[in-house]
């Protein structure tokens, strides 16, 4: 696919938007940037924008952390599956039908969106971790693979771990740093990374980091739980309406 400068305009601008809500609330850049981009061109060009930006701008937050080696440690059950998961499932994102993925992806949102209006939250013990890790795992890098989203259920469940404010940001970055790298493998195993999305990528990774930028001056004026409703509610939206395309 070769980009005009009009598309190239909605790149930067839907990975400033996308940048500055993880700059707000500290994650949201991929299920943004995919949602948004999603709705305007496959979700398999969508992914494969996505993965430099989204490595990137989670490689600080990952390594700033108190407690790596500690975090690694315990998730690596987790982060393993979810690499064995995404490499099959990535021939969906980019062989399947663009109607069904397009659908697959505002199923996601929905479900994504659904969760965090809800407020819906999961308590998991220790004892449950060796069991459930690998489980959420292998469904989230089948997710991955199929949607270009990590999300479901991987955030729920790291939330329900019990960790500290740090450790839980950190714990989301390492989880979001390797279900990228394994999105990128599955990409390039199955021919859908490409020289044609180089320059948008570049633009995009410019985008997020000025939207983070921004969204981190930001964090201090704003109610982050109102801004995270709305964010939710748009992403409900979004997703509605890909789903809503594909019945209809």
């Amino acid at each position: 696919m070769n980009f005009d400068l009009v598309e190239l305009v909605i790149v930067v601008v839907v990975f400033v938007l996308a940048g500055a809500v993880k700059g707000v609330i500290g994650l949201g850049l991929p299920t943004i940037a995919m949602g948004l981009l999603g709705a305007l061109m496959t979700p398999n060009q969508a992914a494969a924008i996505l993965v430099v930006p989204a490595l990137l701008t989670n490689v600080w937050q990952m390594w700033e952390g108190p407690a790596l080696k500690l975090l690694v440690m315990r998730l690596w059950p987790m982060l393993v599956c979810a690499l064995l998961g995404t490499l099959p499932a990535a021939g969906i994102l980019t062989k399947a039908n663009v109607r069904l993925t397009t659908a697959l992806l505002g199923a996601v949102l929905v479900a994504y969106a659904l969760i965090g209006l809800i407020g819906v939250h999961f308590n998991v013990s220790r004892r449950s971790e060796p069991l459930l890790g690998p489980l959420i795992g292998l469904t989230t890098g089948l997710v991955n693979g199929a949607t270009g989203i990590f999300v479901i259920p991987g955030v729920p469940y790291v939330q329900a771990l019990y960790l500290g404010k740090d450790e839980l940001v950190q714990a989301m970055a390492i989880s979001a740093f390797v279900s990228t790298v394994a999105l990128a493998l599955g990409l390039g195993l199955n021919n859908g990374l490409g020289g044609a999305v180089a320059a948008p990528t570049m633009l995009a990774l410019v985008g997020a980091f000025v939207g983070m930028a921004i969204g981190k001056a930001l964090r201090s004026r704003l109610s982050v739980i109102a801004f995270r409703r709305w964010v939710f509610i748009g992403l409900l939206g979004l997703g509605c309406s890909m789903i809503a395309r594909f019945v209809l």
